[in-house]
């Protein structure tokens, strides 16, 4: 090991036991960190990227792993060089958090829900820097200032369900780094984050790898964040390192086919830029043929009018309403049959709220919502039961949203069982053909959620979807969370179907490049209030808003060239979307500065 290098994996062997033997995790992996350097780990779901940084700080042991082989390298900060792999309990508690900070990609099951935000991030601070308790509650506000959470001080006194998951994973960022660790490993960091704020984490990351040094080891799927931050590359596949390089020689020049295949499956914003319509992508390995465009009909299905969606804030001895989140805000769009219309915005924005208002899962204080012609609003109980049917969601977390304990096959047909649509025989063919149409095998029938991997689950929920025959779907975040060529390949599959079927969906994301490839007409969110809505070509080339193109500037380009400098970040903190009872803001108006192109004239505060 070079003394210039902070951390090397060598030769790493890691296996994980089970009921039918010994599975391999890492098989053979070898690669170095360097002080002020950072290395994206890359690869799809179960390529073994976050097994070798579970590795490192030896918590792979506490999830079935055994490292099997090889060495582990670490230079401290006093010069002493250990191998981890071999070094006790005992020490590996004082390197952990202080000398190598971890950033989990699960910010629900990274922090305690039965402690403050404030204990949580002093705690560490406490531990390693035998800080006091009002010198580590300093610290800790200025780390929250320095990820860029609005009203620190209020949030040290929160619990984590309090937070949004943007914010949450924020609280993860601050507490991998309050102790300036000399090796940071950011496992999917900024992957339930919204565009701006990624930017503004990443520039952080940057900012304190050059200015203290620290090495940092980045796994991530996204190759647009690859592109603005690495500078070497480590592809992984199945358990195994493929290929290892240059940032620049990678993007520009790989070698081999998974990495060309990883590559071409990245949507990149600007590829659709003079085309009016989305198309599916075209992903290696599918010849040269061009998917048609899908025109849609210019034929309106949902129209939402002057939506106001209130959240009350209870307080007092007595838990009364002290004041309202305004999470919606006089709301207008229509949505045409067999069009999608995407809505994009930061985390807190309201956008995830109007798509559960739209169903009712939450209830808007006002406003009017019509599905081909009929009124949303007005239904009872019953009658709305019945609209659901031509309503359905697929929610952001797959998991959460199936349950653990039913087989697929069951959990496709309870929407068919509820409405009591077919007989049994009928039924187990309808769901057989589902899984036809989300390209699963039908093997898989009679497995459980737990025994797929996230792309998998995600095209259950797209299945037990599309089992009424709905006309709209409301997709929220429906593929966030999903590898590149996995998310390739589910939105393909969602365009293909709307393009058989005539479906139409509303897609709610913070992922613009997705957007651009899938939208006919984008609605930008900004504080509850719709900034600038517009047909998806001119809104993206032409963008009118401040706000929008703020936005535009921070979306990371999967191509090393084209960098983002932190200068060219502005953004202003997002004011409290909290207000006194009573408070009514403005209504919104509109300017229309191009045929179908509306944009806000009222102040939303930015």
């Amino acid at each position: 090991m070079l003394d210039d290098t902070i951390a090397e994996i060598r030769n790493l062997r890691v296996e994980f036991q089970t009921k039918d033997g010994p599975v391999l995790g890492v098989e053979d992996v070898s690669f170095e960190v360097r002080p002020g350097e950072t290395v994206c780990v890359v690869g799809e779901s179960g390529s073994g990227k976050s097994v070798s940084s579970l590795s490192l700080m030896r918590l792979v042991e506490y999830g079935g792993g055994k490292i099997a082989g090889g060495h582990l390298l670490f230079n401290r900060a006093d010069g002493e060089q250990i191998d981890l792999a071999e070094t006790p309990a005992s020490l590996m508690r004082t390197i952990r958090g202080n000398e190598i900070g971890m950033i989990f990609q699960e910010p629900m099951t990274a922090l305690n829900p039965v402690f403050t935000v404030g204990r949580q991030l002093t705690e560490g601070l406490r531990l390693h820097k035998k800080l006091s308790r009002k010198e580590a509650q300093a610290r800790a506000l200025e780390l929250l200032r320095q990820v860029r959470i609005p009203e620190p001080e209020r949030r040290l006194t929160q619990y984590p369900h309090e937070l949004s998951g943007g914010m949450r994973q924020r609280v993860v960022i601050a507490m991998a780094l309050a102790c300036e660790p000399r090796l940071l490993i950011a496992d999917e960091p900024t992957t339930a984050l919204d565009v701006t704020i990624q930017a503004e984490i990443l520039a952080l990351m940057d900012r304190l790898k050059r200015e203290t040094g620290t090495a940092v080891m980045f796994i991530t799927h996204d190759m647009a964040v690859v592109a603005q931050m690495a500078d070497r590359v480590v592809v992984m596949f199945r358990g195994n390192k493929v290929e290892e390089g240059a940032v620049e020689e990678i993007f520009a020049n790989p070698k081999h086919d998974y990495t060309r295949a990883l590559l071409a499956a990245v949507p990149r914003l600007g590829e659709m830029s003079g085309t009016d319509y989305p198309r599916p992508m075209r992903l290696l390995g599918q010849g040269d043929k061009q998917a048609d465009p899908i025109l849609g009909t210019g034929e309106p299905l949902l129209e939402v009018r002057n939506l106001v969606t209130r959240f009350p804030v209870k307080g007092g001895m007595l838990r009364k309403t002290v004041a309202n989140v305004h999470a919606v805000e006089d709301v207008s769009f229509t949505v045409n049959k067999g069009e999608t219309l995407s809505l994009v915005g930061e985390s807190g924005c309201g956008k995830s709220s109007v798509g559960r208002s739209l169903l009712r899962l939450v209830e808007p204080q006002s406003g009017e919502i019509r599905l081909a012609g009929k009124d949303v609003m007005a239904q009872t109980p019953d009658g709305l039961r019945n609209m659901r049917r031509d309503m359905q969601m697929i929610f952001q977390d797959p998991f959460a949203s199936l349950n653990p304990q039913m087989r697929l096959m069951e959990q496709v047909a309870e929407p068919l069982r509820n409405f009591g649509i077919g007989s049994r025989s009928e039924m187990q063919d309808k769901v057989a053909s589902l899984f036809d149409r989300v390209e699963l095998p039908r093997s898989f029938l009679r497995r459980y959620p737990h025994e797929l991997s996230g792309g998998q689950r995600q095209r259950i929920a797209i299945a037990r979807a599309l089992a009424l025959n709905p006309s709209l779907i409301v997709a929220d975040e429906a593929v966030s969370a999903l590898d590149v060529s996995v998310q390739a390949q589910v939105l393909n599959l969602m365009m293909e179907l709307q393009a058989d079927l005539g479906l139409s969906y509303l897609f709610i994301s913070h992922d613009m490049a997705v957007v651009e490839r899938v939208s006919h007409h984008v609605g930008v969110m900004y504080l509850g209030r719709l900034v600038e809505i517009g047909p998806r070509r001119a809104v993206f080339e032409n963008p009118q808003h401040p706000y929008t193109q703020a936005l535009m500037q921070a979306v990371p380009v999967a191509d090393p060239t084209l960098r983002k400098e932190e200068k060219d970040l502005n953004f202003k903190p997002i004011p409290s979307p909290i207000h006194p009872i009573g408070h009514e803001p403005e209504a919104s108006k509109y300017q229309e500065v191009a045929p179908g192109h509306h944009v806000l004239i009222t102040d939303c505060g930015y």
